[in-house]
């Protein structure tokens, strides 16, 4: 298949100049890469710009409740391991309401590739800050400044052991559809940062800005089979900015440990006989 199969023909209602229009086409690009069939695989999104991407192509699509991205993608994968299942969604919905599941998930550790639109802001919402955005980080809704420190999303990824930890650029479409396509490739818990401008709320970090500080890690000799060099590189502070792979490790995933989900897929076993329902209802009911 070419990317363009995979690209709906539809208007999309993005502000012009929005990173997450490259972040769709680098998503297309890596499933044509891998040559996934459409009908085998399923987005989960949650709520707000980023999330929208999910009526933007020919996928199976899910739109949760607002930070339940996560756990639908999980139980979605857990009943049906057959298919290929990516969560997708904005830094707000995954990194804040969505935190509680991207940490039990990672523990966890479900079969799951979760991209993350991070712009530092909840660009539906007007441009609040969101949990990426720096102390002091000034909106609309945040005259002041942001009182809270910023959420470091791959430093967490990395001290919980996720197995495949990257960050790209949305400025880099090609550099972020191989990202992508091996974060699908891996198994177990995969978490893709990307990186993007917001061109109508973030007036600070621009494409520009973010050209200027990135530091590819395939170029400076990292090591991502290191935790500890992974979780320095994560916790980097200063200008520079790691794009690239920063962890990679395997340990067993979730379905592995659980006897349940051993065998045939779940969602594809045959319903109970009417007599076992029957009996259900008559003792619980």
């Amino acid at each position: 298949m070419n990317r363009e199969e995979y690209l709906a023909d539809v208007e999309l209602a993005w502000c012009p100049g929005c990173g997450n229009f490259a972040i769709r086409t680098s998503l297309a690009a890596a499933l044509a890469q891998l040559g996934l069939p459409p009908h085998k695989v399923v987005l989960a999104t949650g709520i707000g710009q980023a999330a929208k991407i999910a009526h933007y192509v020919n996928l199976n699509g899910f739109n949760g409740l607002h930070g339940r991205t996560v756990a639908a993608a999980a139980g979605i994968k857990l009943a049906r391991p057959d298919l290929t299942v990516i969560a997708e969604s904005g830094d707000g919905d995954l990194y804040g309401e969505g935190g509680n599941h991207l940490l039990h998930n990672i523990r966890r550790n479900v079969d799951l590739t979760v991209i993350a639109h991070d712009n530092r802001v909840y660009g539906l919402t007007k441009g609040q800050a969101s949990p990426t955005a720096p102390r002091g980080y000034r909106t609309r809704a945040q005259p002041a400044g942001s009182p809270s420190a910023a959420l470091n999303p791959l430093a967490l990824a990395v001290a919980l052991d996720a197995p495949f930890v990257a960050q790209t650029f949305s400025g880099e479409p090609d550099r972020t559809a191989n990202l992508i396509s091996q974060a699908i490739q891996h198994r177990g818990f995969s978490l893709v940062n990307v990186l993007h401008p917001c061109p109508s709320w973030n007036r600070v970090q621009t494409f520009a800005w973010y050209k200027e500080r990135l530091v590819h890690l395939d170029e400076t000799g990292h090591d991502p089979g290191d935790q500890g060099q992974a979780f320095a590189v994560a916790t980097r502070s200063g200008e520079q900015i790691p794009v690239g792979i920063l962890y990679t490790t395997d340990r067993p995933t979730f379905a592995d440990g659980h006897p349940v989900l051993s065998g045939d897929p779940v969602g594809l076993r045959p319903l109970p006989s009417s007599d076992v329902v029957r009996s259900l209802l008559t003792t619980f009911f």
